[in-house]
This record gives C-alpha cells, sequence and structure tokens, in this order.
C-alpha cells in the first residue's frame, strides 16, 4: 500500500512563505497588525500548497473564552500585602461575576519578566477574550503590543502616551491631591515632604507633579522622597525624611500602605502622629480606618474605578451593556493623623 501524501499544515505556510505561524494566523483570520504584502504572500503560499485552517480548530479560537486577563507586574508577597489591589479585584468580580466572566491573574515578577510572552500566549492560544491594564508606565510597551494582538483592552488610568488602549480616567484626578496640600496649608504646614512611588510609573508622576503644583501656588516647595509602594521603601523614605534639619512637620504618602508604615516608623523613632509629624495616605483603604491615629487620606474609589474599567472591557468584548458615570473624583477624608503644626524648631 502506497505511502499515504504529506497533508501541509501552517508550518509548511509559514516556511514557504518566510513569516511566522503567529503571522500565518494573523493573515487567514484577519486578526491583528499585518502588512498587507505578507498578507497576501501567505495567502498566496497556502493556496500553492493546498493548506486551510480547519474550521473547528478555527471555530475553537475565535470562541468567547468569557474570561479576561490582568497581567501585574509585582512579586507575589507585594501583591499579598497591598490591599489596594484588593479593592480593584473586588471592583473587577463585581461586574464580571454576574454576568459568567472570570478573571485571569497573571503576576510577573516587578521586574515584568516574560509579561510580553505572556500577552501573546493569553491572546495566540485564545485563552482570554480581553486584557484589563493597570499601572501604566513612561514608555509603556503595552499598547503597541496589544494592537499588534487585536484583542480588546481597557486601561485604568492615564497614559503619557497619545495613542493607547481605551482609557478610563476618574473625574479630576488630581483633586485629591490638591485637596491633601490645601488641608496641610491650612492647618499652618509649611515643611510638607513627599513620599512617592516608582518614577516610572506615569500616575506616580502626575501625582507627584499635581504635589509640586499644589505646594507652589501656596508659594512652598516640597522634598521627594521615593518609597516604590513598598513597605521597606515607605520605612526608608520616613528614616531619611525624618533625619532632615530643620525637620518636615507633615508627610503625604503616594498610597495608604507606606503611610501606615511611615507612622509606624516615626512612633518607633519617638516621633508622634500628628503632634510632631501629620501623616496623610492615598487610596482610602480599609485599613486606613483601622490603624491609630485614624489616617487622613484621599478616597479615590478604587473599587467603583475597577468596576468602571471591567463593564468597559465586557462593552468592548460584545457585551451589551448601558454606559454609567465614571466614579466621582479623589477627595480627602480627614481624620486623626493629621492636626495643627508643631511650632518651629
Amino acid at each position: 500500500m502506497g505511502r499515504q501524501a504529506h497533508r501541509p499544515t501552517i508550518k509548511d505556510v509559514a516556511a514557504l512563505a518566510g513569516v511566522s505561524t503567529a503571522a500565518v494566523s494573523k493573515a487567514v483570520n484577519r486578526s491583528g497588525r499585518i502588512s498587507e504584502e505578507t498578507r497576501r504572500r501567505v495567502l498566496a503560499a497556502a493556496d500553492e500548497l493546498g493548506w486551510s485552517p480547519s474550521s473547528a480548530a478555527s471555530a475553537l479560537k475565535n470562541a468567547r473564552t468569557r474570561t479576561v486577563a490582568l497581567i501585574v507586574r509585582r512579586e507575589t508577597d507585594v501583591l499579598g500585602s497591598d490591599p489596594h489591589f484588593t479593592e480593584l479585584i473586588d471592583g473587577v468580580e463585581s461586574e464580571l461575576a454576574p454576568r459568567g466572566y472570570g478573571l485571569l491573574l497573571h503576576l510577573t515578577g516587578a521586574a515584568g519578566t516574560g509579561e510580553t510572552e505572556a500577552y501573546r500566549r493569553f491572546a495566540q492560544e485564545g485563552r482570554v477574550d480581553g486584557f484589563l491594564l493597570t499601572e501604566s508606565r513612561i514608555g509603556d510597551p503595552r499598547f503597541a503590543l496589544l494592537r499588534e494582538l487585536g484583542k480588546p483592552a481597557v486601561l485604568l488610568g492615564k497614559a503619557a502616551c497619545t495613542d493607547p488602549v481605551e482609557q478610563v480616567v476618574l473625574p479630576e484626578p488630581h483633586a485629591g491631591v490638591t485637596g491633601t496640600v490645601e488641608h496641610l496649608v491650612r492647618l499652618g504646614h509649611r515643611r510638607i515632604a513627599y513620599v512617592s512611588g516608582p518614577d516610572d510609573r506615569v500616575h506616580s508622576a502626575f501625582r507627584a507633579a499635581a504635589f509640586h503644583e499644589a505646594l507652589a501656588a501656596a508659594g512652598l516647595t516640597a522634598e521627594v522622597f521615593p518609597g516604590d509602594f513598598t513597605e521597606h521603601g515607605a520605612v526608608r523614605a520616613t528614616e531619611q525624611l525624618l533625619a532632615r534639619t530643620p525637620r518636615p512637620t507633615a508627610a503625604v504618602y503616594a498610597n495608604d500602605s507606606m503611610a501606615v508604615c511611615g507612622m509606624s516608623t516615626a512612633q518607633r523613632l519617638g516621633v508622634r502622629v500628628p503632634q510632631d509629624l501629620s501623616v496623610i495616605g492615598y487610596d482610602d483603604l480599609p485599613l486606613s480606618r483601622w490603624v491609630h491615629p485614624r489616617l487622613t487620606t484621599v478616597d479615590q474609589c478604587v473599587k467603583d474605578a475597577g468596576a468602571s474599567a471591567a463593564r468597559r472591557l465586557l462593552q468592548l468584548c460584545g457585551e451589551e451593556l448601558p454606559d454609567r458615570p465614571l466614579a466621582r473624583a479623589p477627595r480627602l477624608v480627614v481624620r486623626e493623623s493629621t492636626a495643627t503644626a508643631p511650632p518651629p524648631d
């Protein structure tokens, strides 16, 4: 009995056309970003070999998974100790779960090793319908990548570039920062320190810029201490700012977790909060109401923001949902961790 002729495969088409198998898939499915010249070359190779994609495989690949992905550049221990993400995911799930969607959470580590590969793998294997993005970075490579992959994507927050994926931005995003500075100035503070997040995060840079602008409007300047959104960063920054002469009378932290670590560090060093040092956080997470003294902080509606981003992504994935107003602008919540500035040293 004669040997059966070899049936052409996608790898054969890719080899003949001089492209990757991913490019062949994009060409025949008309998905993702690919040049017309490459598409014509692929289709000509497929025609020459008599190859066509399996209709069953194509249907499976293009089927709705009812799953969206959130890929986060965080270590597992840091993510677990950051209540911000718990609130965010709570908001996301409030929109996904009632509609039968699941959330695929993938951590790449702080260095982002394998981040690009994860986006490509989830998209090309048809594992998710779309992507949620957080913490846009300066020079963020994810936007061009997601346009290439052709999957719906929504960024929660503001991007630095002019052509990102769709964004969900809270109204007046810097209202909380301005309110923070105005509150401290009214209390008589003139030496105000700022403990920032990572320099490469867009929202961190925008928030620091808003802080400087608000201080400049009050005729003041501030010294910025890098905190990196981590507990260790907050401890290090607090020790540094308390070592200054004269010492700041107030410290504003870029998130609540750092603010709580800052208060603990100050008290360990014999600095009373708020008598000697007023402290303000950012996020208004549940822990801010349970520490002593209770934390003055900015409520930026983390849960509502997560819900808004998830809802918009569901719309892009084809769900017919009515629009809802975005969460309100961030606002300062005054508690006991701020007080009138102490007399000058």
